[in-house]
């Protein structure tokens, strides 16, 4: 039998194609890309459909039945319940609340501080879409020196019954998606400034309180 290399003669290796590596190199970023547009793309369907929506604070109803100034002890006597209400409108985020702070203030000076939630209960869930309501009695007598301005704008709003109280909610919360956490827990704040008329027993006929919504800073 003749020899195989006489027959045929020798191998030839194929030619080299030097586009067949960049061909490869081509498919590899193509199939990259793809994947990067597909994953955005799942990123940004997620996106709409979990979407983070800032929450609301409203204040409901406020009951001042007593606001006493005493110009010699420098003491303001103080009576006031506040409702809130607190809405999640978020339709998969469930809110939860480690602790709110409301600080009542009367032209600018701090007259008290309450705890809503207290900081070691840390248990309020809110869940999506749902309301809730948190209420709070700020009573007492506090130290307050009232400069002559102050003074006089204290009198001429209890002459008209009605007084302009600030109160500020300082809280802290966290987002979750079921058992996930989403982000981290953020303080935030809720400014909320009323106009309350004050009631007593004097058979003075006081206006209903109109609901104010809180500015929320996210």
């Amino acid at each position: 039998m003749a020899d195989y290399k006489e027959q045929y003669g020798p191998s030839i290796p194929p030619p080299y194609n030097p586009n067949r590596s960049s061909n490869c190199l081509c498919c590899f970023f193509k199939v990259l890309i793809t994947l990067i547009i597909l994953l955005g793309l799942a990123c940004l369907i997620a996106y709409f459909i979990i979407r983070p929506r800032p929450f609301t604070f409203h204040v409901t109803n406020a009951n001042l039945t007593q606001f006493d100034y005493n110009t010699n002890k420098k003491t303001l006597d103080y009576n006031l319940v506040l409702n809130f209400t607190a809405s999640n409108p978020n339709r998969m985020l469930s809110l939860y609340y480690d602790f709110v702070e409301a600080n009542a203030y009367y032209q600018e000076l701090r007259f008290s501080l309450l705890d809503l939630i207290k900081r070691e209960d840390n248990l309020l869930r809110q869940s999506p879409k749902s309301t809730i309501q948190m209420s709070g009695v700020f009573k007492g007598q506090q130290l307050l020196f009232l400069d002559e301005s102050q003074l006089s704008e204290f009198d001429r709003e209890e002459s008209h019954g009605v007084f302009n109280i600030f109160v500020r909610l300082d809280l802290n919360i966290r987002l979750k998606l079921g058992r996930l956490t989403v982000g981290k827990s953020k303080s935030t704040t809720a400014k909320c400034p009323i106009k309350v008329a004050l009631s007593g027993n004097d058979g003075k006929i006081v206006s209903p309180f109109e609901t104010i919504e809180c500015n929320v800073k996210v």
